[in-house]
């Protein structure tokens, strides 16, 4: 965060003549809805001009809540998410989906609550008793909703922020402290007087600092993934799509993605229009809400077939249904840019999908206009800015918040190499976190010889001696007899060489962190991890030596789930570190072998492992992939089906025949539990049969 000198700098430097033209135009906006919903008429408007979801909407213009979210856009967003955001509002099952203090009521009855509700936030805000909005349960579940509907009817009491976290973090720009349970209305009430405190803001509008605070304190994440979204099969709808400056997608029959609350219930009506025999698409059901939360200014690629680019894009505002097109009814608006549009060098086998990831090196040399975009280059584009991928970013605000993590996940995921991108981010070397596996590998090696990044590995038999002090033999005696001496373990050395360059982060990465004794490892320093220790001296219960763990120490530890839980670590421990999970990656094997869809083979094959054994034992995306890449032929299929996902299913069953046949089907003997023996090239259709059955058909 920016301090005093930083903040009154930046507003000195903020060019207000820039808002004028959008503040208007918020004014003409809020005029709008007074117009349409008159504070007057709230004791009796009926809920059909209120809530989201019903067709009474297109008869009398658009209910409350959608000119709220989508109608009023330069009154501040609070676009994104669910329908939840209304407290109420009619799915398209033909329900009406209400918060928990609305639940039992009939519909009518719950829309009276709610109204009376606001009706008494109004007065309550009207007569400047602000604290009393706080004793309004239901409302309470439409904090954004709320605050920008008191905002919009009392513009002198609130400023144009409504999202409960980007309050909190400029509440603490300026100085001030906010509650994390405190509702949105409050903590912008805490904003408005920390603005009206600061001089440099004299004269400036709600709107002049609302813009101010975006453009130079945005606290949402920077660096988002650029995703590939086809333009219908083969492009079809390309030209309609450039034209009209969107990007469309099918799977029309869901209707609005915006009732959906979470993935899993989006899968439940994808499963509903599309049956599959492996469960459902939970992959797709991301991918579309994803699709739906797009911001403005992410990138995006429109491409046809696997190999070329029909233009890039930049988000430009936010998704909408469009229920009386024809088709492709989900729509995102979106400025191309078709001067990147090229044929590919190879094809991107996980670009057969409508939704794909796009790898930051392979973005970065569309728009640079290189010739060569091939996955086989082995020079890594360095141009222009380097950007953190997201995982990474996560790992590094949790260490900065908590001071060490423990990254946990079914075997494959990944942890390790995440926890080691971490150290390149921390010492410096994220330039190297999107170059070619050869040169990161590199990197990671001088990073590690640097000396401000040490790795081990715990096991059954590593000890306190080893991660902190204690006596071993000593080779160099040349004395009769063994001698022993004081050694400090690998923690110790790393603390030591941290407090003699403060200005610098020291990290320690400790593999397979579950597979020692913690308590016996860490001791007495389970209570120096935490931040508010660190540097605190303690005497060390061999040696008595004063110790303590400098503040620019940082801990990652990796953890397989499927070994041990998370609820097996000691509680003291756990208590000390924040645990981030690591879970499959479908989009890290998008790809083909022959007609089997790798992505979807996956995904599916960890549906039934999750559903008869448990999530911890599902299995990581490496084992799909060569090289970082996804596996490509038959014979590499068939290896890593037989060597290694068989063998580790074995495993997870325990000898039992039915468990291991209810996972593989058709590819196991249910008697015996033999694996099927067939070769490589018959192996890819024998695994689409029988896990990527009814699966709604690619847009690539």
């Amino acid at each position: 965060m920016a301090d005093e000198m930083d903040l009154r700098a930046a507003a000195a430097a903020f060019d207000r003549s820039s808002v004028p033209e959008s503040e208007t135009a918020a004014e003409d906006e809020r005029k709008q809805v007074l117009s349409q919903f008159p504070l007057e008429e709230w004791p009796t408007l009926p809920l059909s001009r209120y809530a989201l979801g019903q067709a009474a909407e297109s008869g009398s213009g658009p209910a409350y809540c959608r000119l709220m979210e989508f109608g009023t856009p330069n009154l501040g967003s609070i676009k994104g998410g669910s329908a939840a955001k209304h407290i109420m509002y009619h799915h398209n099952s033909g329900e009406w989906r209400v918060a928990a203090p609305l639940r039992g009521m009939a519909p009518q009855e719950a829309w009276e609550e709610l109204r009376g509700q606001f009706v008494r936030a109004f007065e309550a805000v009207a007569a400047a008793d602000f604290e009393a909005v706080d004793d309004l349960e239901a409302l309470r579940f439409g904090p954004t909703l709320v605050t920008k509907s008191l905002a919009t009817y009392f513009p002198e009491h609130f400023l144009p922020i409504y999202a409960g976290e980007h309050l909190r973090r400029f509440v603490t720009l300026l100085g001030g402290s906010s509650q994390p349970d405190a509702p949105a209305w409050r903590n912008n009430r805490r904003l408005l007087e920390l603005v009206r405190a600061k001089p440099e803001f004299d004269g400036w509008s709600g709107q002049e600092v609302m813009h101010f605070l975006y453009a130079k304190f945005d606290p949402r994440p920077q660096e988002r993934a650029v995703w590939k979204i086809a333009p219908g099969e083969r492009g079809r709808l390309w030209e309609e799509c450039r034209d009209g400056g969107v990007i469309r997608v099918g799977w029309d029959e869901l209707g609005d993605l915006g009732q959906y609350q979470s993935d899993s219930e989006l899968k439940q009506a994808l499963d509903a229009y599309w049956p599959r025999s492996s469960g459902g698409s939970l992959t797709l059901a991301r991918r579309l809400l994803t699709f739906r939360d797009l911001e403005a200014g992410d990138r995006i690629v429109a491409n046809r077939g696997m190999d070329e680019v029909l233009a890039t894009g930049t988000v430009s505002g936010s998704y909408r249904f469009e229920a009386d097109h024809s088709e492709y009814q989900h729509v995102v608006p979106v400025s191309w840019d078709v001067s990147h549009a090229r044929k590919l060098s190879k094809p991107q086998h996980g670009w057969r999908s409508t939704f794909a990831k796009v790898q930051p090196t392979l973005f970065a040399r569309i728009t640079a206009g290189l010739a060569d975009t091939g996955a086989e280059s082995t020079e890594s584009y360095t141009g222009g800015p380097v950007t953190l991928p997201e995982d990474v970013a996560g790992v590094l605000e949790a260490l900065e918040r908590k001071g060490q993590v423990i990254l946990h996940g079914p075997p494959g995921t990944g942890k390790t190499r995440l926890a080691l991108g971490a150290a390149l981010a921390l010492a410096g070397r994220a330039d190297a976190l999107n170059s070619t596996p050869d040169q990161r590998a590199a990197a990671q090696a001088e990073t590690l010889r640097d000396g401000r990044i040490h790795m081990v590995t715990f096991h059954p038999s590593y000890g306190y001696e080893d991660f902190v002090e204690g006596f071993k033999p000593d080779l160099s005696a040349t004395g009769p007899g063994l001698t022993l001496a004081l050694t400090d373990g690998v923690f110790h050395t790393l603390c030591a060489q941290a407090i003699a360059r403060p200005d610098e982060t020291f990290l320690l990465i400790i593999d397979e962190i579950n597979r020692g004794d913690l308590p016996r490892i860490f001791g007495e320093l389970v209570t120096l991890l935490e931040l508010d220790k660190r540097g605190l001296p303690l005497a060390l219960s061999v040696s008595r030596r004063t110790f303590s763990v400098p503040p620019n120490v940082r801990i990652i530890g990796t953890m397989n789930t499927a070994d041990r839980s998370i609820s097996h670590l000691d509680a003291a421990v756990r208590r000390r570190f924040a645990f981030l999970p690591v879970g499959p990656d479908p989009d890290a094997v998008s790809g083909t072998v022959g007609p089997l869809d790798l992505a979807q083979f996956f995904e599916s094959l960890n549906t039934r492992i999750a559903r008869h054994l448990d999530a911890d034992h599902q299995i990581g995306h490496a084992y799909l992939l060569r090289n970082g890449e996804p596996i490509a032929t038959e014979d590499d299929l068939a290896a890593a089906f037989h060597h290694e996902v068989i063998p580790l299913l074995e495993d997870y069953c325990l000898g039992r025949a039915d468990l291991l046949h209810r996972i593989l089907g058709s590819l196991v003997d249910a008697d015996t539990g033999r694996p099927a023996l067939m070769p490589p090239q018959d192996l890819a259709a024998a695994l689409a049969t029988e896990f990527t059955s009814g699966t709604p058909g690619p847009d690539a």
